[in-house]
């Protein structure tokens, strides 16, 4: 079975940064599409940011673009979320996902799930 584990996660500041690792593993990593979702207290899971299988095409959720940058390395079967100019909006467990599909992917409909990290911006 396939597993992703997301790691980076913590508490910061208003304006501050976190880097958001998705390391792969039992994964055909290159095979698939990956993307950031995160879920807030009382909220849905919403998209964040995907990436193609080989990192040409990138997609942001409108409020993370500019501010967030997603990335991935296949000869090291990890992917990364690169958070900057953090806001306590932004305050939400972050998970990692693959999908063979990328438009499906960025709609949610995933093939496998990370089991998320926190992230916590105070204001």
């Amino acid at each position: 079975q396939a597993q992703l584990i997301e790691s980076g996660g913590g508490l910061v500041q208003a304006g501050g940064s976190l880097r958001l690792s998705c390391a792969a593993s039992r994964l055909a990593f290159s095979g698939y599409n990956m993307g950031w979702f995160r879920q807030a207290p009382g909220k849905e899971r919403e998209f964040v940011a995907s990436v193609s299988s080989f990192g040409g095409m990138t997609y942001y959720a409108d409020s993370v673009k500019g501010r967030f940058a997603i990335s991935r390395d296949n000869a090291k079967n990890t992917m990364w979320l690169q958070m900057n100019s953090l806001k306590p909006e932004d305050t939400a467990v972050y998970y990692c996902a693959a999908g063979s599909t990328l438009g499906r992917l960025t709609n949610g409909n995933t093939d496998y799930w990370g089991q998320g990290t926190q992230v916590t911006v105070s204001s």
